[in-house]
């Protein structure tokens, strides 16, 4: 069962090259001729009226909510995967991904909190991390590392980033319909049933979700949480005899197309910010300036202390083979708030073209920061006497 996470870890390497690209691009028009072309269509409105739905919103807000709720999909999946079967189902290992992820929440969120009392809504926005980022700057730089660095780098981004998100999506203060809440649970309440039916057709399944993404698109909820909840009642057991489980198997048909696909959209619609309309002094208002110290400074710090605090205590050890300053280059990277930064920003309304640049800057200086610590790590090893 390790291959499965040897797997979606090197799909995630390989789809950070992608993801920068989408990124360099959405920047590149923002910032061209081209760019109140591409504002345009991004804030187009579009209708669409199925049946009993209808909705109006426009093309970013429908890339949103119908592409990102399968990346949730699919990181919900890889979650259940590993607490139940993977690298985090031993508690021992478990430990110190929990202190990380506590501690990579909790300093970021309070940083952010004591900038902005007067509206703390953002505080998530510092508590993520984009895994694809962070693993394609690990693989380039420190290749040779210990695997188990890696396997706590996706824990940290895969835990945390659930959290962050399932948090501020609970916590919006949008008026909910109770009537779509109790239709979305009565499907899953289904879903879960139906995994006793281990030969089920898929189409029941993808009948289920999309159930499940429209209550809770009608509901006021954010549609990443109908991902998350979908995720979490597939089986894990095989469909028959000697096959694979059906949880891997869904998350391996889904990934590629979610890694190289789903996301790199996504970023295009969401990075590209105009540099002419962000004034250097409106980074040093409270949110830009609180999202930049909680991704820059407080997440790296907070995993690290926090790991370093369960290490200590003999609460748990520290990852095989590696060092401590392989370590700090990990806690580094986990600050590349990537994707998921600019995800939670749209849910709570805080995605300003000033926080925008302040997640990219962040993401960038913690990428490179964590890169470089990496690399002269690395090479620290060359240079040791055997």
């Amino acid at each position: 069962m390790r291959r499965l996470t040897l797997d979606y870890l090197k799909t995630e390497s390989g789809s950070g090259l992608v993801l920068a690209a989408a990124a360099l691009a959405a920047v590149g028009v923002a910032n061209s001729r081209l760019g109140g072309d591409y504002f345009a269509l991004l804030a187009a409105p579009v209708p669409v009226r199925i049946g009993d739905l209808d909705q109006t919103l426009s093309l970013a807000g429908w890339v949103r909510v119908l592409l990102m709720p399968v990346f949730f999909f699919v990181l919900g999946m890889e979650l259940k995967f590993e607490l139940l079967r993977g690298e985090l189902s031993n508690l021992r290992r478990l430990a110190l991904p929990a202190a990380a992820v506590v501690g990579g929440l909790a300093l970021p969120a309070a940083i952010y909190v004591a900038l902005n009392r007067d509206d703390p809504s953002g505080w998530a926005i510092g508590c993520a991390t984009d895994g694809a980022a962070a693993l394609t700057a690990f693989s380039l730089a420190g290749p040779r590392l210990a695997h188990s660095l890696r396997v706590l780098l996706m824990s940290v981004a895969i835990v945390g980033n659930l959290a962050a998100t399932v948090l501020t999506a609970i916590l919006d203060d949008s008026a909910l319909d109770d009537g779509m809440l109790v239709g979305a649970a009565s499907v899953l309440v289904l879903l879960t049933l139906l995994a006793r039916w281990r030969k089920a057709p898929f189409l029941f399944y993808a009948a289920g979700f999309t159930l499940v993404w429209g209550f809770v698109l009608k509901s006021g909820l954010d549609t990443a949480l109908a991902g998350l909840a979908s995720a979490l009642t597939v089986p894990v057991g095989a469909r028959r005899p000697g096959q694979d489980s059906m949880l891997r198997y869904v998350m391996e048909s889904l990934h590629g197309y979610v890694a190289f696909a789903v996301r790199p959209v996504f970023v295009f619609t969401v990075v590209g910010v105009a540099f002419r309309d962000v004034r250097l002094g409106e980074l040093g208002q409270a949110a830009p300036l609180g999202v930049m110290l909680a991704l820059m400074v407080a997440k790296p710090l907070g995993v690290f202390t926090a790991c370093a605090a369960a290490i200590g205590l003999k609460l748990a050890r520290r990852p095989t083979g590696a060092k401590w300053l392989e370590l700090l280059g990990v806690a580094l990277l986990c600050g590349a708030g990537g994707t998921v930064s600019y995800y939670i920003a749209g849910i709570g309304g805080a995605a300003t073209p000033a926080v925008r640049t302040a997640i990219l800057i962040a993401s960038v200086v913690t990428a490179l920061a964590g890169g470089w610590l990496l690399a002269l790590a690395q090479r620290s090893r060359v240079e040791e006497p055997t």
